[in-house]
């Protein structure tokens, strides 16, 4: 009958069906079925997968094949683009202790899988499944099926269903882990916000503030000296002088005593008021009314302005405008005369109206048209990257040259075009959604496939001593977080928050992130630190997940 063959047929249509299927209902569970606000997410699509093939649903081995690996490009792909702006300047000051404990939480989970492997008998394939799916890290699984697959030719169902058995208590032991340092430490949430509060090198944010130049020693120097003064990088974008003027300011300015300038900056702090005045309040906004000064946002949708810096656009000698803030995929930048700009950067400038309009005209501002989406970057990144993939690599002690398959290769590609496509003017900007589409359509096929694959042997080798799996994986997931989460706290001084959101980076699981973040309404380390390692973790889960099948298979 046809309906029976539409679930158990053969060919590409009743492919397509039973992995829509699948896909579906593994959405459906992952937005209906959560234990107290914490969900196996889309990891869902996986468990269908397996139950649609146990149940004898099979997709062709031509659809299987190309879902799997074209879903897992996408997806790396997709993400390397969001990280690869952030992933240099993430070993700036303070990023690199942080993403050096991440690195020591990546090491010693594959030294623990090893371990488990070389005590147990365990096949290191399959250890290596366990292991990314106690650390809930889906990338790391797809690259260790590739590499396993370009070594050997074959597909090895046992990476998918040791990732399967050991995922969902991996996402629960990474929350035990957290409160038991809790408890260990005996933290108590109130006194650890005071400490952040004391601290210093809280994360810059960009702001502003008014104060009346008071100091005689700043009266005669220039905008730009004031920088040199305070030791802080800071823009004065208005200037009221003593006899009522209002003017926008250039770098060569002479400021005196009695000025009144709104000082914008991303490390306001009190030395600095001292130094140049008294705080005061103006009522700018006011002023405007009579100087014809605006406050306005321009977004860069201008193909031409991509990769150039501030201080080349000269603003200020074409428009008679300043820029003072420039937003950037939610986080707020100062606008210095080095900072490179990027397609969707949203400005902030300060003009009078005329001049404001004619700039935003010269700088694009149509946000329509940052809804087409750039498939050139997309798809010829795609090609690099999966040139680079293949690109043989020969490593001592190896008998046969090491590649990095089409998941890091993708994964790296997209990396630097992120971080340094800008530079060479190359549009590389997607939207929020767009990327999301991208990445969420892209891990979908993978784990549908892979759960197809593995499907057929994952109830048998589950009864088999597979159950042992789940065991390994718990401690997998809490050994390495138990440890280095110790040493971190009381060797490394840090304090609970920004802990949270490293072990969530590390672990790259958002339930994770999204339990450290509900533990503080004043601060944002956790979310900050799980942004700062996030990008060398994903890259690092991606490259261990393939040398543990080459070097110890």
């Amino acid at each position: 009958m046809w309906f029976h063959d539409l679930f158990f047929g053969t060919g590409i249509a009743h492919s397509i069906f039973v992995l829509a299927l699948a896909i579906g209902c593994g959405i459906f569970l992952a937005e209906k079925l959560k234990i107290k606000g914490i969900t196996l997410g889309i990891t869902w699509i996986l468990f269908c997968a397996i139950a649609c093939s146990h149940f004898g649903m099979q997709l062709d081995p031509r659809v299987e094949s190309f879902a799997k690996d074209f879903g897992l490009i996408l997806f790396v792909y997709s993400i390397g683009l969001q990280v690869g702006p952030g992933f240099f300047s993430s070993f700036g000051k303070g990023g690199l202790k942080l993403n050096m404990i991440a690195a020591s939480i990546v090491l010693l989970g594959c030294i623990t899988a090893w371990a488990i492997h070389a005590i147990s008998g365990e096949d290191m394939a399959t250890m290596t499944g366990v292991l990314f799916g106690a650390v809930t890290n889906t990338p790391g699984l797809g690259a260790a099926e590739q590499a396993y697959q370009d070594v050997t030719g074959a597909v090895n169902p046992d990476i998918a269903s040791g990732y399967a058995m050991a995922y969902p208590l991996g996402v629960v032991g990474i929350l035990v882990s957290l409160m038991l340092l809790k408890v260990f430490f005996r933290i108590k949430l109130d006194k650890e916000e005071e400490r952040v509060q004391i601290e210093k090198g809280e994360v810059k944010q960009v702001q502003h503030f008014d104060l009346e130049i008071t100091n005689p020693q700043v009266d005669g120097l220039r905008v730009r000296d004031l920088s040199l003064l305070t030791h802080v990088t800071l823009l004065v974008s208005r200037v009221l002088d003593a006899s009522g003027t209002e003017f926008m300011p250039d770098a060569d300015t002479i400021l005196h005593t009695g000025d009144k300038v709104r000082i914008v900056t991303d490390s306001v702090n009190e030395k600095t008021v001292l130094l140049l005045g008294q705080a005061i309040t103006i009522a700018w906004e006011e002023k405007e009314k009579n100087v014809h000064l605006v406050n306005q946002h321009i977004v860069i949708t201008n193909p031409k302005i991509n990769g150039k810096k501030i201080m080349d656009l000269k603003v200020r000698e074409a428009f008679n405008i300043t820029i003072t803030r420039v937003r950037r995929a939610g986080i707020e930048l100062l606008a210095t005369p080095e900072l490179i700009l990027q397609l969707g950067d949203r400005m902030t400038v300060v003009g009078e109206q005329e001049a404001v309009g004619k700039m935003a005209e010269a700088f694009g501002n149509n946000l329509k048209k940052l809804d087409t989406p750039n498939l050139a970057s997309l798809f010829i990144g795609v090609v690099l990257g999966v040139t680079l993939g293949s690109l043989p690599i020969m490593l001592p002690g190896l008998s046969q040259p090491f590649k990095l398959g089409i998941a890091g290769g993708s994964l790296i590609v997209a990396i630097l075009i992120g971080a340094f496509g800008t530079k060479y003017h190359v549009v590389t900007y997607t939207t929020t959604s767009a990327n999301l589409m991208i990445r969420e359509i892209g891990i979908a096929l993978f784990l549908g496939a892979v759960g197809f694959g593995a499907g057929k042997t994952f109830i048998p080798t589950l009864l088999d001593g597979g159950y042992l799996w789940i065991g390994y994986g718990v401690i997998i997931t809490m050994l390495p977080l138990l440890l280095i989460g110790f040493a971190a706290r009381k060797w490394g001084k840090l304090d609970y928050f920004t802990l949270m959101g490293l072990i969530a980076g590390s672990t790259t699981d958002p339930p994770a992130l999204a339990y450290a973040t509900s533990q503080s309404t004043v601060n944002d380390r956790a979310a900050v630190a799980y942004s700062t390692v996030y990008p060398m973790t994903m890259f690092l889960r991606v490259l261990t997940g393939q040398l543990l099948i080459v070097l110890f298979l």
